[in-house]
């Protein structure tokens, strides 16, 4: 595979700084014992108001992820499912894999888990083992708003996509809408009298100008070296073509070897080859780095959506938060300036050996009704995969820009899969090859080496389930 590419500058790497690792996040060891000693809850009479058959005396236990979305959306959807059905036993914590991988094996887990963060269990692993349930048949349910259609007809691009794993089935909902970019501040643009960048010799001519004032061009989160890949991917598509990306995800040999690939690490590593790199982020996490970045130290960060709710507490009032796509390369690139990462995120999965599946259905189901959807939004100012939900709402300015700069994209959606497909994989080694290249410890092509190599490790290693683009 090749692509025509017109912009070749080369830079000499910069000195290099201090780095952190990602924690390495492990796949689900062995399969479901089914030792539990809760017997399951039989399904209840189907009724209009009940179409599931949830049994109404039966309780729920659900575990949400503690992390920028926190957990009140979560609590205000409990409270609407227990105006009709049993009650429901309700945890957070930001240690999912930790807390949650025992009960997994031992067959005694909750109904629900909000399966976010760091610490997240490996979904691939966890079907491969067969321990989630299939959401089709919630998928098919009517919606709790209006019973003539389906849940799955009022969802948003991607997300039954992003819920299947090679296969018919549907094993995830991921709740929030996120949309991925770089995100920056307008004020900031503004007093340094610059535009948003749309080629990388503008991206440069910024991030000169905000090095004269003493400002960072960018920061990002070195201890989770994955949020680069949040613009560098569709970057990386928006070179190549959507093409490129699938090659990637399907693990295809030389993948990471093609031009566009070989022109965004260039790119990016030329950001800290030129010193536009805000010193110390290599060892930054998250929310080090968003502190800056809300402190005018940085001007643009790779991050998603939730980052308004997340760095509200530290966002200056003056700050208007914005996000825009992936700056592109040049006039080579195979795909408009609007293309754009964004999808359904913040997964949920209802456990195969949970004692009450059905009624976890539906609390997905009353998540996915418009009022639970429209707090959602109204809480931690992001979207939700559920269509309109948002529609004539007031919403932040980050919201505001996530939203427009999405709905500039049309079909321009890329939708990078080796995430989920291959977590350990994208955060661990893809993260780690990019963070080294960064930090300054290693040049484009050796992070691009480095990549190759474990996706071919990968490909070979067949106790790892594979998927494929179809």
């Amino acid at each position: 595979m090749t692509s025509k590419l017109n912009r070749r500058s080369l830079l000499t790497r910069s000195a290099a700084a201090g780095l952190l690792s990602v924690p390495a996040v492990g796949a689900l060891a062995g399969c479901a014992s089914g030792g539990g000693d809760e017997e399951s809850v039989e399904r209840g009479e189907t009724t209009d108001d009940n179409p599931l058959g949830v049994d109404p005396e039966a309780e729920l236990e659900v575990i949400i992820f503690d992390g920028g979305f926190g957990d009140q959306y979560a609590l205000d959807a409990e409270a609407i499912y227990q105006e009709s059905y049993g009650q429901v036993t309700h945890d957070k914590t930001t240690e999912i894999q930790t807390r949650l991988q025992p009960r997994m094996v031992q067959g005694d887990p909750p109904d629900v888990i909000n399966n976010g963060g760091a610490d997240a269990m490996d979904i691939a692993a966890l079907i491969r083992n067969g321990q989630v349930y299939d959401l089709n048949e919630l998928l098919d349910a009517p919606s709790l708003d209006d019973p003539n259609v389906t849940v799955r007809e009022t969802l948003m691009p991607s997300t039954v996509e992003m819920g299947q794993f090679g296969t018919e089935e549907v094993w995830r909902l991921n709740y929030a809408f996120t949309v991925y970019g770089q995100w920056y501040s307008r004020t900031a643009l503004e007093r340094l009298e610059v535009e948003y960048p749309r080629t990388w010799d503008e991206m440069i001519a910024v991030c000169e100008a905000a090095k004269r004032q003493g400002m960072a061009g960018w920061t990002y989160p070195g201890v989770y070296p994955y949020y680069f890949n949040f613009t560098l991917y569709p970057f990386i598509g928006k070179i190549g073509g959507v093409e490129v990306l699938q090659a990637i995800d399907n693990l295809e040999p030389n993948a990471w070897r093609h031009d566009a690939v070989k022109a965004a690490f260039e790119a990016y590593h030329e950001l800290a080859a030129r010193g536009y790199v805000l010193q110390g982020s290599p060892g930054m996490t998250h929310e080090e780095s968003q502190d800056e970045w809300n402190a005018y130290q940085a001007l643009f960060i790779p991050n998603g959506s939730w980052v308004e709710n997340e760095s509200r507490r530290n966002t200056p009032e003056d700050f208007d938060m914005a996000v825009g796509p992936p700056t592109g390369l040049d006039s080579s690139d195979a795909m408009p300036f609007e293309t754009l990462w964004a999808s359904a995120s913040e997964p949920f999965f209802v456990p195969a050996d949970a004692t009450n599946p059905i009624g976890g259905l539906e609390f997905l189901r009353v998540m996915l009704g418009q009022e639970s959807a429209r707090n959602f939004t109204e809480l931690v100012s992001s979207l939700t995969c559920v269509r309109g939900a948002a529609d004539g709402m007031d919403l932040p300015p980050g919201l505001t820009s996530a939203k427009a700069t999405f709905e500039a994209a049309g079909d321009n959606l890329l939708v990078p899969r080796l995430p989920d497909w291959y977590k350990q994989f994208n955060n661990e080694e893809v993260g780690g090859a990019v963070a080294a290249m960064m930090a300054g410890d290693i040049d484009p092509d050796e992070a691009i080496t480095r990549c190759q190599r474990a996706a071919d490790a990968t490909a070979s290693d067949d106790s790892i389930q594979k998927f494929q683009h179809v």
